[in-house]
């Protein structure tokens, strides 16, 4: 299991805003959730880190940080 947060470049929808936008785990069969800790807030379970990359990304303005090794 490892942690990681998302930083976010642009906001391109003008909901997430920049910086830190959300804290998540990906488990050792590859699910990976987050938690925006944004003013509007929600949790939400991907398959892989690459599914919820293809969502979140943003064509790169949407960075996954590590948090563990």
């Amino acid at each position: 299991m490892r942690r990681f947060r998302l930083y976010r470049t642009e906001d391109e929808s003008g909901v997430s805003g920049v910086g830190y936008v959300a804290e998540g785990i990906q488990f050792s069969s590859g699910k990976s959730v987050i938690n925006w800790t944004t003013t509007v807030s929600s949790v939400a379970m991907y398959d892989s880190l690459e599914e919820l990359e293809s969502i979140h990304g943003h064509d790169g303005k949407t960075e996954i940080r590590w948090m563990d090794d």
